[in-house]
This record gives C-alpha cells, sequence and structure tokens, in this order.
C-alpha cells in the first residue's frame, strides 16, 4: 500500500503539490489523472524520493522509499523510459539494474521476454523506437517482481497489440493482490484498465473514488429518442409530464430523468413507433473534463479565436509554461 499525508511541494513561491492525501491500495488499478500541470509527476517523483517534499511524508508499505532495502524487489516504476542508458543493451541495462539488487540474472530474461524484446535484447537502447523504449522500461519496472507498480504514461508509443498486452498485465497483476498505480492522459484506454481513481487539479485532491462513483457525479446521463412521428410522441411526453429537449439539426428528442424502459413502454402503449431509443451515459472523458474544467492551466485556441482562459478566475494566476518547461518532472 502507498500512503501519502499532508504531501506537498513548493518550487519557490509556487505549489506544484498542495496538502495531498490518499491511499493507493491492492489489489485494484488505481487512475492517476489531472490536467497538464496538475502536479502528478511531481507526486510520483516524491513518492520515490526523487524529489523532498517540502511538507508532509509518503509510506511504502509503512516506510519511505529510501528506507526500503533492495528497493527494485518492492516497488517496481517507469516515470520516464528515455532514462535507460543507450550505449548499453537492452541485456546490460537491466542486468546492471539486477545486480544493484541482487536479482539473479536468469530474472533479467525472463521480463525481456515477457515484455517482448528478446529479438533485440543485444541492441544498443539507443536505437530503439519510442514503444520499445516503453517496453524495455517496463521490463525494468518489472525485474524485481515486486509487490507495487507505479506507471507513467506506459502506453506511451505502444501499438495497439502492445497497448492491449500492457492493460491486461496491469489488470492481472492487481488480481494477483499487487498494487498498481497508473497515470495517463488517454481517458478511453484508463476508463477500460482502471477500477478506482484519484484526481487532482492545481496539486490538490479533487476526487478518491470508484470509476463507476467518478462517471457518476460528474456526468449527466439521458435517454436519446428518434421517432417520426415526433410532434405526437412530443405531446404524449408533455401530458406525461416528461420534459423533453429538441436536439438542433438531428431530429432527437434527450429526456433526463426518466428510464429507457419506461419511455419505450409509454410509446408502445400509445402505438408510436420509435427509431431510436438509446440511453446515452456519459463517458470517462466527458466526467473529467466536467470535474477539472477550472484546475486546467493551459487552453489551446482556434486559429483567429480570441486569447485568455475562460475557465480560470481572474484573480487566480497561471503558474504557466515558464515554470512548467524549467522544473524537473514535467508536472
Amino acid at each position: 500500500m502507498i500512503e501519502l499525508e499532508g504531501l506537498t511541494k513548493r518550487f519557490g513561491t509556487t505549489t506544484a503539490v498542495d496538502n495531498l492525501s490518499f491511499r493507493v491500495r491492492p489489489g485494484v488499478v488505481t487512475g492517476f489523472l489531472g490536467p497538464n500541470g496538475a502536479g502528478k509527476s511531481t507526486t510520483m517523483r516524491m513518492m520515490l524520493d526523487l524529489d523532498n517534499p517540502t511538507a508532509g511524508r509518503v509510506r511504502i508499505d509503512g516506510r519511505r522509499y529510501r528506507e526500503l532495502p533492495e528497493p527494485l524487489k518492492y516497488v517496481g516504476a517507469l516515470l520516464d523510459a528515455k532514462s535507460m542508458h543507450g550505449g548499453r543493451s537492452a541485456y546490460n541495462n537491466l542486468l546492471c539494474l539486477a545486480q544493484s539488487n541482487r536479482i539473479p540474472e536468469a530474472r533479467v530474461a525472463e521480463v525481456l521476454d515477457l515484455v517482448g524484446l528478446t529479438p533485440v535484447a543485444k541492441k544498443k537502447s539507443k536505437g530503439f523506437s519510442l514503444g520499445m523504449g516503453q517496453r524495455l522500461g517496463i521490463a525494468a519496472a518489472l525485474l524485481g517482481d515486486p509487490q507495487i507498480l507505479m506507471f507513467d504514461e506506459p502506453v506511451n508509443g505502444l501499438d495497439p497489440e502492445g497497448i492491449l498486452w500492457i492493460r491486461n498485465l496491469m489488470k492481472g497483476l492487481a488480481s494477483e493482490g499487487r498494487t498498481i498505480f497508473v497515470s495517463s492522459h488517454l481517458m478511453s484506454e484508463m476508463a477500460l484498465t482502471a477500477d478506482h481513481l484519484i484526481v487532482i487539479g492545481r496539486g490538490r485532491l479533487l476526487a478518491d473514488m470508484s470509476m463507476a462513483e467518478f462517471i457518476q457525479e460528474n456526468s449527466r446521463s439521458y435517454v436519446r429518442l428518434r421517432s417520426p412521428q415526433q410532434e405526437r410522441l412530443k405531446d404524449l411526453l408533455h401530458e406525461a409530464g416528461i420534459t423533453a429537449v429538441a436536439v438542433p439539426d438531428s431530429g432527437a428528442l434527450e429526456i433526463d430523468g426518466t428510464g429507457a424502459e419506461q419511455l419505450g413502454e409509454l410509446a408502445a402503449r400509445h402505438g408510436i413507433v420509435l427509431h431510436e431509443l438509446s440511453p446515452q451515459r456519459a463517458s470517462l472523458e466527458e466526467a473529467f473534463m466536467r470535474m477539472t474544467a477550472d484546475t486546467v492551466e493551459y487552453h489551446a485556441h482556434a486559429p483567429g479565436a480570441p486569447g485568455g482562459n475562460p475557465a480560470r478566475p481572474a484573480d487566480v494566476p497561471a503558474w504557466g509554461a515558464g515554470f512548467e518547461s524549467g522544473r524537473k518532472g514535467g508536472e
């Protein structure tokens, strides 16, 4: 288990992580979400003692990371796949890590085979593609067969087969009772992988709940109806006290607060033909955008559109690109 208590990190006058407290529990895949600049990477670096917190603490099974003997046997992490020594082969990169943590050399071949890099084990990693570098970084995280695994953007550069593989790998490791903590900006992939979500914005905790709870609490669900007898359908809904909103240019109606079964039965009783009766449930992306709208640091604009940041109140400063680009850790 990973436990954060009041974790805070300041860079000069800027607070990157602000009194952050949560637990990452074993047996589930925990997703770590937040807009760019929210403090995710800085938080993960403090978990691994790569950055010292200004205040608060992190405990991994009750101890700081630096207090763990042979830490790769406790925690495996992929924060930056480019951190491997480019002049060494994939095999030798992993061998150095194994020897420093008294991991048997036989394990190197095992993880290279697990991530699909056996055919290039003797090649220097500087010639690897982005996806191959990711696989090597994942192999390093798995090297000590740890109970805790942390991944920052693990699918970056992977092809569809690789994405499916890492998704199934994380789910499989969690089913073994391991602690899996993964940060990603790919909402569609996170929706398929994570069971629980930690969401932060401007370094502060916004949500700590299951995936289902997060989507339910931060999104709108409705039923979409289309019928060749649209006007009659509108009158029927009005008589039943059901509010329907017409969708421009689609010929559809949207209804909140009434189930699809009830609407279908109502139409059937009055002989109204329906061409569409579809419950619409918000995606993780929609729920995430709704929750974090006021914490987004960087807003793109269409060509010719006026600048500014409509989501940020005027009295909240933007600690933007100048700070982020010069700070180690990226977020």
